[in-house]
């Protein structure tokens, strides 16, 4: 093969061209190679695509390519030899054909499917080798250009056709190889098959049963039929729908789901058998009917069981003397008709644990019920008798029960056994001082009646009490501490019955008994020098009572500060602080009081003690005067009292003696020992003190105390001077020592004034007095709580002790046992629930007793004046209230009265009226209660009103009462609301290929009024002559006739829906819009006659010059057979153009064949229908030569050399050149043009080799 092909005609390129050229080829090959093993990889098939005279290409084949390149381009060898290359333009095609196709029916493909020749002489030839294993495709092989297709279509004579429900897709292994080369390559086309609509729908099951109630709503899906089609796509779509019109049901074209679309009675028709065809929506484009099975629907109508049983009763309380007694009678009713309005039966289905009760029909008619009993009922432990709940179920299926309803079956011997005592036995404990009118307890029956009394039963222990007939209340009616009685017993019998009561009540021992000293008196003596804390006596004294009572403890009852304290509980009497005789009283006598520990009081005895103190010296004396200074005169006499010396011994006031300690040692003086006078002794005449001064240093002393010394110092004068003069300080011993006498006398004064003893414990001298602050009145709120203090009662006696500890009772004026007094403390309290509406008023008799003996008392009246509370709210006459009224009652209009009462005074019981529910259109009047209407009434937004009527007193200052009623306004319908469409307008798209009696819109409308005038009838002003249709009372709309897109594609429907009211009919209009939705009717694909076609044009045409028209044609009607073609692919896009509406293809761009000699065009054509169907062409183009180029030498300049003196014909240069244009590369011709003016060269015309002449180059 020669290098110019494999370069596009350039033959005289230079080597580096060459080289680059060989590149390129080599480049395209090895792609090629590598997709071809991508495409055969997955198949394990060990094969290369492209060989060589048999020899695999390998890594050395590469390395030999290389070489070669190598060597070209650095050798520069003019022709380097390469393989040219033998390769599918893919490894894998998609091509499809139609199931059922002919004989020799092509496969079509999207791309060309094919080898692009590098070698023009090749003969190619297909051939299939895998993947038809039935044999149902050939391989042909058609040249056409510089291609080769590969064409596969149906073999011939083959009585086996492709059917794509077996087998929709064959993957075809396709071997190509040239004749006479060892040349062949490999591809795959997967070839799909398409379907065909050449299967009809078919149903399974083909029979369908059901049953639904006769309340079944409209528009519920009651059952789904079920067809299938083989076929795949838009052939196997198709329609369902009624062999027969039918109004009450309504088939979805598609699902098959079937609806109700009419009301059902069973009474009419109880069992609908129903035809339903399928439709094959591609043979009906076809123009076959396409139906292809039918189906059939048994619809059986069920009657509902709508209704449960209604229980009514009728209490009745049969006579002691019936043998055989009906306690109550029952009805029971049910609405619906026939067995489900039968009664199946009444149970009891609680209330009755004995199972003594049992109902039994009878009566008039068979829903009248009787209780009776089966056996004695037990009544003594169901006292209030029984609360039976019934239940009724009817006989319908499914079978409905009643709501429970309760029957009470009260006690027919209630008189005997209702009532009893709250206890059987009232346990109380009272204390033994307890006065008469002291509350006991109160006894009650439960429940109480009405006027129920009580009285206590005839006894020894009953005198001593009191009842209140009417409240129970038990009070005492003695004292009960006169007999030494521990225990009451006595018994409470409700009157008029054999009902009783035991009341038993305990004394509490109160402290009767004193505590006894063991002497009468107490005397002891004790030294006053005995140390603080020491016992100096002890008293003991007893009580005969027990417990608390009997425990004892001890205290000094003195008004007087003692030095003594006492043991509270031992009785030792011991010093609190250092006795001193002469300072303190010399006796003391003083009060110990014993008390015990009882309660509610103690007792106490007192006792005198008296304590002597013995004296004891234990004081030394103490000088009068200390630091005496004087002088006498030297001729002072003998004898003479110079001085007396005095000091106080406060023990002994007449023992003390005096001595001379030191200072006269010479005997000048001497000093008395008892009276204390100092005296001269001997002359002073010739003395010499020392320093002047007699020193004298005195003491005194009882005899064993000595007093601390005093100096008298003594001066002798000389010459005329007074005879004797002294001065001391005074010690105001004296005055201190009278003081402490006088405290000692006025201590004696004081023991002495409470030495005597007095008993103020025993004799009881006063009555109990009320404080001056006890009112003649007082005012309490009727609503004050049980156990609230009103009055706090003050009362005191003069008396000391239990003499003057007082009592409180109320000694009458109490007949409602409201009040009771606090026995202790006088504190007046509510013992019942006071009630003004009863009793207003109350005169209490407070009396007060002491304990003393014997016992006084003292009385007043005190008056409690009972206040109004709010507690009574006010009271309607009725539970309830209800009215009816018309919906169009005027504004203003009275409609009803509500009443209420209140028991209360004043603004307690003034009632006012008020609407306690959010409403604008009623009223009420606030003081008559009388209810208005006050906004327009609608009983289409509202049909009744339920309004809460709060009746409030006017209480001020406190939390007003109130009663609530419940007030139901009925109102009556008028006929006022025309039909509303729901929504007001109606968008519905409808397929062209619906069949007839497809539901295409539901109306529906509301129309609040009631009877005739809510309902509605439905209708068409314009049916578009019978293509639509209304149910009338449904509002159902379906397809009268089939629709027709091309015809027309939208369609206004009005609607008119108009109610049965009387005396005038209401109405209103909406409007349905139906839009026509096209069905693609595109039956046909537009098709060329032949797959690919060839034009030529010359390289120098005009752009807009014609190359060749392409012809196609489309089997469709309308717009679906119009068609327009377009170049969409193909190495001259942008080259050349086409006319869309007749397939003339023009140049669109000069041509320039030595660029480029061919192209290939793919042509589209492309009908107009709702989804486009299109089919192609491969178009090839061959531009023809023009001789429009001159020829060109290899080298634009060449410098040749030549020796001179050449002979002829040495050849100097061979001057190569080339013509672009193909029909002129064998006609060049050479000449020397100039440069050669004396023929030194020549030139071969057909060789182009320049050579010398004969004539001699000379250089």
């Amino acid at each position: 093969m020669k290098r110019e092909d494999f370069c596009n005609g350039r033959r005289e390129m230079d080597i580096l061209s060459n080289c680059y050229c060989i590149i390129d080829k080599y480049k395209a090959v090895e792609a090629d190679y590598k997709a071809s093993l991508a495409g055969w990889k997955n198949d394990g098939m060990d094969v290369i695509m492209v060989h060589w005279a048999g020899v695999r290409p390998s890594s050395l084949c590469l390395a030999f390519l290389i070489l070669g390149l190598f060597t070209c381009c650095c050798q520069g060898l003019p022709e380097p030899a390469f393989f040219p290359s033998f390769y599918f333009t893919h490894s894998v095609y998609n091509a499809s054909v139609y199931e059922n196709s002919a004989a020799r029916t092509y496969a079509n493909s999207q791309v060309k499917m094919g080898i692009s020749l590098a070698d023009l002489t090749w003969d190619i030839k297909y051939r299939i080798v895998s993947g038809d294993e039935e044999g149902f495709f050939k391989a042909e092989e058609v040249v056409l250009g510089d291609f080769c297709f590969l064409r596969i279509r149906t073999k011939g004579g083959n009585s086996a056709i492709l059917n794509r429900e077996i087998q929709d897709n064959y993957l075809l292994t396709v071997k190509a190889t040239v004749r006479g080369e060892d040349l062949e390559t490999w591809t795959k086309v997967n070839i799909q098959v398409l379907d065909m609509n050449d299967l009809r729908p078919l149903f399974s099951p083909t029979t369908y049963s059901v049953t639904i109630a006769e309340n079944t709503p409209l528009r519920t899906s009651i059952a789904q039929v079920t067809a299938t089609d083989a076929d795949i796509g838009s052939n196997g779509e198709f329609y369902y729908y009624f062999k027969n019109k039918v109004d009450l049901f309504a088939v979805h074209p598609t699902s098959g789901v079937i609806s109700l679309s009419g009301r059902l009675n069973y009474d009419e028709k109880n069992r609908y058998d129903l035809e339903i065809l399928a439709v094959d929506r591609g043979m009906k484009l076809y123009g076959n009917n396409g139906v292809s099975s039918t189906a059939k629907l048994f619809i059986h109508i069920e009657r509902i069981n709508e209704h449960a049983p209604t229980i009514s009763i009728v209490s009745h309380i049969p006579s002691t003397l019936d043998k055989d007694p009906t306690f109550s009678i029952v009805t029971v009713d049910d609405m619906d008709e026939g067995t489900n309005g039968e009664i199946d039966s009444v149970s009891i289905v609680a209330g009755d644990p004995l199972e003594q009760f049992f109902l039994i029909k009878g009566g008039t008619g068979n829903k009248e019920y009787r209780i009776k009993a089966l056996k004695l009922v037990d009544w003594e432990n169901f006292p209030y008798g029984y609360n039976l709940t019934l239940q009724a179920k009817d006989k319908g299926s499914p079978q409905k029960f009643s709501a429970v309803k309760i029957v009470h079956i009260p006690n027919t011997q209630k008189e005997n056994h209702q009532i009893e005592f709250e206890k059987e036995m009232y346990e109380v404990e009272l204390s033994e001082f307890a006065p008469p009118g002291v509350v006991v307890a109160v006894v009650k029956v439960k429940p109480e009646p009405q006027g129920a009394e009580y009285k206590l039963v005839q006894s020894e222990d009953a005198e001593y009490f009191k009842i209140n007939p009417k409240t129970g209340l038990i009070i005492t009616a003695h004292h009960l501490n006169v007999l030494e009685k521990e225990r009451f017993e006595f018994e409470v019998e409700y009157k008029g019955s054999d009902l009783g009561a035991n009341v038993i009540l305990s004394v509490v021992d109160t402290n009767d008994h004193t505590p006894v000293f063991k002497q009468h008196s107490y005397e002891s003596f004790v030294n006053e020098s005995i140390s603080v804390g020491s016992s100096i006596l002890a008293v003991t004294a007893i009580d005969s009572d027990k417990g608390e009572n009997g425990y004892i403890t001890y205290s000094l009852a003195s008004l007087n500060p003692l030095p003594f304290t006492i043991n509270q509980f031992t009785g030792v009497i011991s010093t609190t602080e250092e006795l001193d005789f002469e300072s303190s009283p010399e006796s003391y006598t003083f009060v110990i009081r014993a008390s015990d520990w009882g309660a509610p009081y103690r007792r106490e005895s007192e006792v005198n003690v008296t304590v002597h103190l013995e004296n004891i010296n234990d004081n030394k004396p103490l000088f009068e005067k200390v630091n005496c200074q004087g002088e006498v005169s030297h001729d002072f006499p003998v004898g003479h009292q110079i001085t007396a010396i005095s000091a106080i011994d406060i023990d002994e006031l007449e023992l003390v003696k005096y001595k001379i300690i030191s200072g006269n040692e010479l005997g000048f003086f001497e000093l008395s020992p008892e009276s204390g006078i100092l005296q001269l002794k001997k002359t002073l005449t010739g003395a010499s003190p020392k320093n002047g001064v007699f020193a004298l240093k005195i003491t005194a002393t009882d005899g064993e105390n000595f007093a601390d010394p005093m100096f008298v110092n003594i001066s002798i004068a000389y010459g005329k001077v007074t005879t004797k003069s002294f001065s001391c300080r005074e010690t105001k011993v004296a005055q201190k020592l009278a003081e402490k006498l006088l405290r000692k006398a006025k201590a004696n004064i004081k023991l002495k004034s409470e030495g005597g003893f007095l008993d103020l414990y025993s004799v009881n001298r006063h009555p109990p007095q009320f404080d001056k602050s006890f009112p003649s009145d007082v005012s309490v709120r009727e609503d004050l709580a049980v156990g609230s203090g009103i009055l706090s009662i003050g009362a005191s006696d003069a008396d000391p002790g239990f003499n003057g500890k007082i009592v409180y009772t109320i000694s009458d004026g109490n007949p409602d046992s409201c009040f009771a007094i606090d026995m202790e403390t006088g504190l007046l309290q509510v013992l019942m629930p006071l009630d003004r509406e009863k009793t207003d008023r109350y005169l209490l008799n407070i009396t007060i007793y002491d304990l003393g003996s014997p016992q006084k008392s003292s009385w007043r009246l005190l008056a409690v004046n009972v206040e109004d509370a709010n507690d009574n709210k006010p009271h309607f006459l009725q539970d309830s209230y209800s009215v009816n009224i018309l919906e169009s009652t005027s504004i203003g209009i009275e409609i009803i009265q509500v009443e209420a009462t209140d028991k209360d005074i004043g603004p307690n019981g003034e009632v006012f009226y008020s609407i306690l529910t959010d409403t604008e259109y009623f009223g009420i009047n606030s003081s008559s209660g009388i209810v208005y209407v006050a906004a327009p009434l609608d009983r289409e937004s509202k049909a009744n009103y339920t309004l809460t009527i709060e009746a409030r007193d006017k209480a001020e200052n406190v939390h007003q009462k109130f009663s609530i009623v419940d007030l139901t306004i009925f109102l009556s319908d008028v006929n006022d609301c025309p039909p509303v469409f729901i929504p007001s307008s109606y968008n519905a798209k409808v397929l062209e290929d619906l069949p007839v009696g497809t539901v295409i819109a539901w109306l529906e409308t509301q129309d609040p009024d009631l009877g005739p005038g809510g309902q509605v009838r439905y209708s068409l002003t314009n049916d578009y002559n019978g293509k639509f249709e209304v149910d009338k009372v449904f509002g159902t709309i379906r397809l009268g006739k089939e629709l027709n897109y091309e015809q027309q594609q939208f369609y206004n429907l009005t609607v008119r829906a108009k109610d049965k009211g009387r005396p005038v009919s209401l109405s209103s209009v909406s409007f349905v819009e139906v839009e026509v939705v096209d069905v693609n009717e595109n039956l046909y694909a537009p098709y060329f006659s032949d797959f690919a076609v060839m034009g030529l044009i010359k390289e120098n045409s005009r752009i807009g010059t014609s190359v060749l028209q392409v012809r196609a044609r489309d089997d469709d009607d309308g717009r679906d057979g119009e068609i327009q073609y377009s170049i969409r692919d193909g190495s001259g896009l942008g080259r050349f153009t086409i006319d869309e509406d007749t397939g003339v293809i023009y140049t669109a761009d000069m041509l320039d064949r030595e660029t480029t000699a061919s192209y290939w065009l793919t042509v589209y054509v492309t009908d107009h229908g709702v989804v486009p169907l299109f089919s192609s062409i491969e178009v090839y183009i061959e531009v023809e030569d023009v001789n429009d180029n001159a020829p060109l030498t290899s080298k634009p300049i060449y410098h040749p050399t030549v020796l001179e003196n050449s002979p002829k014909d040495v050849s100097v240069i061979q001057i190569q050149a080339h013509d672009p244009d193909s029909s002129s590369g064998d006609k060049l011709t050479y000449r020397i043009t100039s440069g050669n003016p004396q023929n030194f060269f020549a030139i071969n015309s057909k060789t182009g080799l320049i050579t010398t002449t004969s004539r001699k180059l000379d250089r």
